[in-house]
């Protein structure tokens, strides 16, 4: 009530402070001409005397406070129209903008509304920028690794076409085609589980399982190329039930081992662990490998990212796997982490829950 009071009073003060200039400006006006009138010695009735002098009394008005108005124009106004051109350039793609508005900095004008909306339309910009890089460095790696195994297909596909071309080459060009095809078809596929998984649209299908058993049937299943290399494997599966999706923790186990396997020389060793410990199941992987360098590990869960380039043609792999192994562990609500030293090996370590 006191509110609508004290507002009411302040609109009849400005309504009377309106009045008053316009008549005071009127008034004004009437002497003038008069005056100029009676220097001219000319007569004029009064009626248009009065007539001239409101109209000449309001224009003068009307143009002071237009110029009244541009002086006190509010900031708020050049605030909106600076943040909507900002806002205009990010959505045609430009998100290096720099809204330069003077604004208090002291603690107290932090909660400021307009010092939080310019604050927020820099990290908007911000984040978006970063999103716009992510998605450009996305589509050059993904160009990168299909070009890759399409110029091998090109190229011995043209050389099929000679007539001349020995039997044995020609089934050993057609092997090279295939297991190309087989890369991008596991490139589409992981591609579009990595994309499920991040989006969280990934259905995960919960199911209780010896946990101990699946990594025990994964390394058998890797078995042909542990013992090809000759590594002393060292093997401690304690018996464990968890509630999770098997397939998509079979990827993970499979994975990490397949790792482990390629990157450890021959007579190289190999250590896996499951247990519980303070009251969460632990899964330790353990090699004598190659190891990571240490400027690598900030990468290490990037997509496309491999540590040694140079190994690409040589040793199959398209970068996913680690990202999608990490994510497999998010949506389980695990962790990963990850030790290594180079050229002395890596451990792995990761911990989940009981119940999914």
């Amino acid at each position: 009530m006191k509110n609508q009071c004290s507002s009411k009073l302040k609109v009849h003060s400005l309504a009377i402070l309106l009045l008053l200039s316009i008549v005071v400006y009127w008034v004004l006006f009437y002497f003038l001409l008069e005056l100029f009138f009676s220097w001219l010695r000319v007569a004029i009735q009064p009626i248009l005397l009065h007539v001239a002098s409101a109209l000449l009394g309001l224009a003068l008005f009307a143009f002071v406070m237009a110029q009244v108005g541009k002086y006190m124009k509010p900031k708020r106004i050049s605030y909106f129209q600076t943040i909507i051109q900002a806002i205009r350039q990010m959505a045609k793609g430009n998100f290096e903008i720099n809204l330069d508005i003077p604004l208090p900095t002291d603690q107290k004008s932090r909660h400021n509304p307009f010092v939080q909306l310019v604050d927020s339309v820099h990290y908007m910009a911000k984040e978006l920028g970063q999103l716009e890089r992510v998605r450009q460095e996305f589509i050059s790696n993904v160009s990168h690794e299909i070009q890759s195994p399409l110029t091998s297909i090109k190229g011995f596909a043209r050389a099929l076409e000679n007539d001349r071309l020995p039997e044995n080459k020609r089934m050993h060009y057609l092997n090279i085609i295939q297991k190309e095809a087989d890369r991008l078809s596991k490139l589409s596929d992981n591609l579009m589980k990595l994309t499920a998984l991040e989006n969280t649209k990934h259905p995960i299908r919960l199911s209780n399982y010896r946990l101990d058993r699946q990594i025990r049937s994964c390394l058998l299943a890797l078995e042909p190329q542990w013992t090809k290399k000759a590594l002393d494997m060292t093997i401690e599966l304690d018996p464990i039930t968890i509630d999770a999706d098997f397939d998509l923790m079979n990827q993970v186990w499979m994975n990490l081992i397949h790792n482990s396997i390629k990157f450890t020389p021959e007579h190289g060793k190999l250590q896996v662990e499951l247990s519980i410990r303070d009251g969460r199941i632990m899964f330790c992987l353990s090699d004598t490998g190659i190891g990571i360098k240490k400027e690598d590990f900030v990468h290490l869960f990037e997509r496309f990212y491999k540590a040694d380039r140079s190994r690409t043609r040589r040793q199959e792999g398209n970068g996913l796997g680690l990202s999608i192994v990490k994510k497999i562990i998010e949506v389980h609500h695990g962790e990963i982490h990850v030790q290594s030293e180079y050229q002395k090996g890596t451990r792995v370590t990761i911990l989940l829950n009981m119940s999914g």
